[in-house]
């Protein structure tokens, strides 16, 4: 493990490890141009409202301005949230965000017409446009997915209402990720020899992984014991999170929130629960490996700080960032030159901001994509950490693809694909480190932070689907979640999923109160999914070559110009059926067998 280092300010942050924002906009002074630019926009807009079913040419030039207006809104909207991330205790940054989301409350509220006027237009008249402007054909599946949503979309008034309580309703999430990353502090720890930890949302899964036990009991308790300490506050947000989608999805006449989140992917409810029957009716799996992890790591009693440590410690090793970037490369060479050469430019041109500093936003993830995506880490030099980087910058290779290959109108893929591009690059990653070694402590070692990455992405994260399920069920049926129902709810998952070899501790029930994930609105079941996708995808590339490749890179050249379940198809996977899932699991025991094997 990576010795725990100084977190230091943003300022002192060398410039090779942080982001190129300036490739978005030069200047502060040159984004702000651009804000008052879109103050302009819903005037603009109002000059389209009333007219949608004028003619085809109307049509075509609204649906082209709107195009236009997104790339604007995307470049403008990216530089700020990035900025913000940066330090989220930067008031200067915050603010510009706070001015960005007026901006673009007053945009949705003025174009709170389209939808209404789009779905008013008789059947034959829109076919009627199509042979008058052969050049709207390029959104024909644009309105075909608007239309479809008819019994959905309220009247021009009401939308008007609805857009223009929207940052109020996103109020839950925004305070409580400035709770969570900004105003919260935990007291540090410190090792046998005296040495003092910082504990912070980034620094706690290093701490987890620190061989000495005691460190990671102390960490443990120093973040759950926090959050314990505000979980009333932490309910609260979520409480008013759930309300808010309730009420959005009976607004718009929906039956449930699962089915008004997954409609607007054209993601069948029947995957969600697939996911969760399956996984459940192989929970003997991972109680399997937590009865390995408790024998390998000789322990007669284990906790759940123990579930992070490597247990075949003497194979762990520092793997500093750039040489992470070198096997990540070698890694990677099965899915060809270009993606190799587009992936060596992020590299190489600041699409990463790697390390933490003082109040920068925790976790990874990948955002943005014009002119390039960006990714945010925390690096810590860990295994872990170069499996990270491989994740983000496959999501990032993902919106590349999409970015260059589809008009903008299609450009964005959906979150239930979001996840596989991220996850391939982790097999392929795996599977190249298991390949370049026999050395069966090494190769124990890598089995088992596969096994851990499953655990992580299947099964944990199928756990919180069915949390997230819960807490919308409760609230759907007009109960308050309150902190003491959710911890009591939250720890019976836990042991239910970890099974009788482990000593699920108490201050585990309020781990709900730091995950974030809970208010991205059923978005937690789509890396469970997205990794079965992955497993197979990734298996096809190395068994098949250049044509399972060539499939691969039309996927992710997709964007949304087909229905997520189709273009999974175009890749070789059927995620309409459990069984990616039930294989991947099976891959799962499969792998636990050789780690028996390995680690007799």
């Amino acid at each position: 493990m990576a010795k725990q280092k100084q977190i230091p300010k943003r300022s002192e942050v060398k410039k090779e490890y942080t982001w190129a924002l300036e490739d978005i906009f030069a200047t502060d002074e040159l984004w702000n141009e651009a804000l008052e630019e879109l103050r302009a926009v819903p005037e603009k807009l109002a000059a389209f409202a009333g007219r949608l079913v004028e003619s085809a040419e109307t049509l075509f030039n609204y649906l082209k301005y709107s195009d236009e207006l997104e790339v604007k809104l995307e470049r403008v909207a990216e530089y700020c949230m990035r900025r913000a991330d940066e330090d989220t205790g930067n008031s200067f940054y915050q603010g510009m965000k706070g001015r960005f989301m007026g901006a673009y409350v007053a945009i949705a509220s003025a174009a709170s017409f389209e939808t209404p006027e789009l779905l008013a237009i008789p059947d034959d008249v829109l076919e009627g446009f199509y042979k008058a402007k052969p050049e709207l054909e390029l959104y024909r599946r644009k309105l075909d997915r608007v239309r479809a949503q008819r019994e959905h979309i309220l009247s021009d008034a009401e939308e008007k209402l609805l857009a223009s309580v929207s940052e109020v309703a996103n109020s839950a999430q925004e305070i409580a990720s400035s709770f969570r990353n900004a105003d919260l502090k935990f007291p540090a720890i410190h090792g046998a020899d005296g040495t003092e930890y910082q504990v912070t949302q980034g620094s706690y899964v290093p701490l987890l992984e620190n061989p000495e036990r005691d460190v990671r009991r102390q960490a443990f308790e120093s973040l759950h014991g926090t959050f314990e300490s505000y979980k009333n506050t932490s309910a609260a947000f979520l409480n008013a999170q759930m309300k808010q989608l309730t009420f959005y999805s009976r607004a718009r006449k929906y039956g449930s929130n699962l089915e008004a989140a997954l409609s607007r992917t054209e993601v069948p409810e029947s995957v969600y629960h697939n996911l969760v029957d399956t996984v459940n009716a192989n929970l003997k799996y991972l109680h399997r490996y937590v009865g390995l992890r408790k024998k390998l790591m000789g322990l007669d009693e284990m906790h759940m700080y123990d579930l992070y440590m490597p247990i075949i410690a003497d194979a762990d090793s520092e793997i500093p960032y750039e040489k992470a970037k070198e096997i990540i490369m070698e890694a990677l060479q099965p899915l060809g030159e270009d993606y190799l050469k587009v992936l060596k430019s992020g590299f190489d041109n600041r699409w990463i901001d790697v390390y933490e500093n003082e109040g920068k936003r925790s976790g990874a993830y990948s955002a943005g994509g014009d002119p390039h995506p960006y990714v945010l880490l925390n690096q810590k030099d860990t295994l872990d950490s170069m499996f990270t980087i491989a994740h983000e910058m496959g999501h990032s290779m993902h919106t590349y693809y999409s970015v260059k290959n589809q008009p903008i109108a299609y450009r964005n893929y959906v979150i239930f694909v979001a996840e596989v591009a991220s996850t391939c690059n982790e097999v392929l990653l795996v599977r190249h480190l298991l390949g370049k070694t026999t050395d069966k402590k090494e190769r124990a070692y890598l089995i088992n932070h596969f096994l851990e990455q499953f655990r992580g992405t299947v099964y944990r994260q199928t756990m919180f689907a069915e949390f997230e399920l819960w807490m919308n069920e409760k609230v759907e049926a007009g109960e308050t979640l309150t902190a003491d129902m959710m911890n009591e709810a939250y720890y019976a998952l836990n042991k239910k999923y970890f099974g009788e070899d482990i000593t699920v501790d108490k201050l585990i029930s309020v781990e709900w109160a730091r995950i974030p994930h809970f208010f991205y609105n059923y978005y937690v079941f789509q890396y469970a999914t997205g990794f079965s996708a992955a497993v197979a995808i990734a298996n096809r590339i190395l068994k098949e070559g250049k044509p399972a490749v060539e499939d691969y890179l039309r996927f992710l050249s997709g964007g949304s110009s087909k229905d997520p379940i189709s273009l999974l198809r175009i890749a070789g996977v059927d995620m309409a059926s459990p069984k990616p899932i039930e294989d991947g699991l099976a891959l799962f025991n499969e792998l636990l067998d050789e780690m028996e094997e390995l680690t007799k």
